[in-house]
């Protein structure tokens, strides 16, 4: 029984023994190097896209901020807020009773200095008449005469002058329309006082023409000289994706503006009265064919507060060479920099790289 269990016990420390000589896996595998291995890409030339998808905007046809030319209190309103008016239509009246008198008093005048210039016109004939008899009158009266009544009636010509003049500064108290549109915006109301403003004071009114429309586009510096502006250009509302337009590019700026882009403007029907001012639109702007451009994945460009930047591989070594995107694909991206076609490049790289890593 003793040698049974001393036996049980030689066992036991044996299989301890051989279960202590185990080594630990590591999970965390031996292939940690190979890890750090960064993926590598190409710089490729391909000619670009026949077209460029680019945002767009509407805006109406011919817009106006509606002020007074005089000062007044509105009298009468004859639209609101959503009103369709015509060229010409009547869409207000003031009222200003100091021009009333003002009125008055140039008839006034009117009326006077014509009388004047009545009288000295019969004058200088009665004399005329006598001076046909020789002696009768001395030519210097005849000559006095004579330079009295053009005086009065001048001065008569002057006073009309002033009566139409009141009478025009009278018709300003009536506003019109300039032009067939949609008053879109009615700031005031019965009583209260309007004058003429500066174009950052609130207008009376504002029209828009929305029967045409303008798509604005701004095409990026890079492109401007890329734009076939002889090819129609599609385009579709994010409002209504469902439904497409063509429609041809009517002018341009000609002329970069503070965004560094050339303004371009496509002229759009709104016969059903759908389009509305504001609205935006993905256009297809027609490039000129057989232009060349430097493509990297999309994946290659890091992009930072400060820039943005590609990783070349130069001999093993990270060099980082700043980029400006241009037109985008799905998987590449259209890049300017000191790049050329066939320069190895780094896929999702990061900000830990710096200039002068070695790359494996």
């Amino acid at each position: 029984m003793k040698y049974r269990f001393c036996l049980l016990i030689v066992i036991c420390l044996f299989f301890a023994a051989c279960g202590g000589n185990q080594k630990p896996v590591d999970l965390s595998g031996e292939k940690t190097q190979n890890a750090t291995k960064y993926q590598l890409g190409t710089v490729s030339e391909e000619a670009l896209s026949s077209s460029a998808k680019l945002p767009g905007q509407l805006v109406p046809f011919n817009n106006v901020n509606l002020f007074p030319k005089v000062n007044g209190f509105v009298k009468e309103l004859f639209v609101d807020r959503g009103s369709v008016v015509k060229q010409g239509q009547l869409l207000a009246v003031l009222e200003a009773p100091e021009m009333e008198s003002q009125l008055q008093a140039a008839n006034s005048r009117y009326l006077q200095a014509e009388e004047n210039a009545t009288a000295s016109k019969e004058k200088y004939a009665r004399l005329k008449e006598a001076a046909k008899e020789p002696g009768s009158v001395s030519p210097l009266d005849l000559d006095d005469a004579s330079s009295k009544m053009k005086a009065d009636q001048a001065m008569a010509q002057s006073e009309h002058s002033n009566v139409e003049s009141v009478r025009t500064m009278q018709g300003y108290l009536r506003i019109y329309a300039p032009f067939d549109g949609m008053i879109i915006e009615r700031n005031v109301s019965p009583g209260a006082l309007v004058s003429p403003g500066k174009a950052t004071d609130q207008p009376m009114f504002i029209l828009q023409d929305i029967h045409k429309m303008r798509l604005t586009v701004d095409i990026p510096e890079d492109y401007v000289d890329k734009v076939d502006l002889t090819q129609p250009v599609t385009f579709t509302f994010n409002a209504m994706p469902g439904t497409p337009y063509t429609a041809k590019i009517s002018r341009s700026a000609n002329a970069l503006g503070s965004m560094r882009s050339e303004a371009i403007e496509i002229d759009v029907q709104n016969k059903n009265g759908q389009l509305k001012p504001g609205m935006y639109a993905e256009v297809q702007i027609p490039m000129v064919s057989g232009a060349k451009s430097l493509l990297v994945p999309n994946n290659a460009i890091i992009r930072s507060t400060e820039h943005e930047y590609v990783i070349a591989v130069n001999d093993g070594k990270a060099n980082l060479v700043n980029v400006k995107e241009g037109l985008a694909s799905s998987d590449s991206t259209e890049v300017f920099g000191n790049l050329k076609a066939g320069d190895k490049i780094v896929l999702h790289g990061n900000d830990e790289i710096k200039q002068g890593d070695s790359i494996n």
